[in-house]
């Protein structure tokens, strides 16, 4: 197990770079497996989920170098395995290896994804729709069987428009006979990514990004490339940082449109910032206007931010409204936070949070990926020393993030216990 020790209430500045997208990655390598070439994927994170990607692609046969940033992966000597819970248990994204798998060899055995506890995530959209495109679906024990003879294009309605099952339709369409589309698709920068990626290899995917996606099945597809999204989430991250402790902070490495609900509700709440190409710099602001946040998809507030928001909103002056509508456990990093001197009422998906109140450094804990965040940003900006246990969770989705945060001025160190 490790923890962070954060020795917060300072003020920090330098440059911090955001890296590629954690939500992107995870659905680029399994992607891959649609090929027997070699792909190049540039941009990418060192992040603890992308190791476990590698280690399931290489137990299915990938040669793969991963340095600088740059991921190299031969898929010639690629067999169909089974995805273990040994594997597929230590990350949600593992369920992209359904569509892929059963998109190039119309077979497929994966255990139950795992990932964080932030609510059921149902799977039903992505079995659902497999089973229209003539996939036969069965649920044994632990883990899913899938097979076809014969893998057909179809329309799908998405009555929510769920990234994952957007993706995984679009990997399991890419070699299927005729055309597929996906209304009230995700329009997540990540998916755009991922279509970008298909498409280097020969794949035939239009209007990815927008609310509906159309996909041409092709023979075959080739070599490929893609360069990873710069990551809204982590960019968001360290830009409600600089809002509360930076002085001149700058961010680099981002994409503003990426990024638009977020900079409004902090322009709303006071924040001044200057945005060049593809940076920005901000510094901290002594009084913040409450603001009401409702996450919702894109192009709305994101659920990945909702969580470290919440911090942000304990600096407020004033009453704030939270409400998370996606996930029903995002709200499980309240008590700690409340035990840090916060002033919430959490209640179902709804947080009434009091402000300003100053925090002082505790024990706490990361009870997921983004809760950890939340508790990350509450340390920086909390008097004394706060320790984060369960940091594993962070770790998931934030690339060097000691290093990154100590670049900065910020007193931080990662500690296994």
């Amino acid at each position: 197990m490790k923890k962070l020790v954060i020795e917060g209430g300072r003020d920090i500045s330098g440059t911090i770079k955001i890296s590629g997208a954690k939500n992107s990655i995870v659905a680029l390598i399994p992607a891959s497996i649609l090929t027997s070439g070699v792909c190049v994927i540039t941009n990418v994170p060192d992040i603890s989920d992308v190791r476990i990607l590698i280690d399931m692609m290489r137990e299915l046969g990938s040669i793969i170098t991963f340095e600088n940033e740059v991921l190299t992966i031969d898929n010639s000597n690629v067999q169909n395995k089974k995805i273990t819970e040994e594997y597929a248990g230590k990350l949600r994204a593992s369920y992209y290896f359904m569509g892929s798998l059963i998109g190039k060899y119309h077979e497929a055995e994966i255990a139950y994804p795992g990932g964080c506890v932030i609510g059921s995530r149902p799977i039903n959209y992505h079995i659902e729709s497999f089973k229209k495109m003539g996939i036969n679906v069965k649920n044994v024990a632990d883990h899913y069987i899938m097979k076809t003879d014969e893998l057909k294009g179809n329309e799908f309605y998405f009555d929510f428009p769920s990234v994952g099952a957007t993706i995984n339709i679009m990997l399991a369409a890419i070699l299927a006979k005729g055309k597929t589309i996906i209304y009230n698709a995700a329009k997540e920068p990540e998916i755009a990514n991922v279509a970008s990626f298909l498409n280097s290899m020969g794949a035939k995917v239009f209007g990815a990004g927008t609310s509906t996606i159309e996909i041409i099945g092709v023979e075959e597809l080739h070599d490929g490339f893609v360069e990873v999204i710069p990551d809204r989430i982590e960019a968001g991250t360290y830009i409600m940082i600089g809002a509360l402790i930076g002085n001149n902070l700058k961010i680099e490495n981002i994409v503003e449109k990426h990024l638009e609900s977020l900079l409004y509700k902090l322009k709303e709440a006071g924040v001044k910032y200057e945005i060049n190409d593809n940076s920005i710099i901000l510094s901290k602001v002594e009084h913040l206007k409450p603001v009401n946040i409702k996450t919702t998809v894109y192009p709305g507030f994101p659920t990945d931010l909702g969580q470290p928001m919440s911090t942000f909103l304990t600096q407020c002056e004033g009453e704030s409204l939270f409400e998370e509508t996606i996930y029903e456990n995002r709200l499980r990093h309240v008590p700690h936070l409340n035990s840090m001197g916060a002033n919430i009422q959490a209640f179902d998906k709804k947080a009434i949070i009091i402000g300003k109140t100053p925090l002082v450094g505790k024990k706490v804990k990361a009870t997921d990926l983004r809760a950890g965040a939340s508790m990350l940003v509450a340390g920086l900006i909390a008097t004394g020393t706060t320790e984060i246990q369960n940091i594993e969770h962070l770790l998931r989705g934030y690339e060097r993030i000691v290093e990154k945060l100590e670049s900065v001025g910020v007193n931080i160190k990662l500690i296994d216990e």
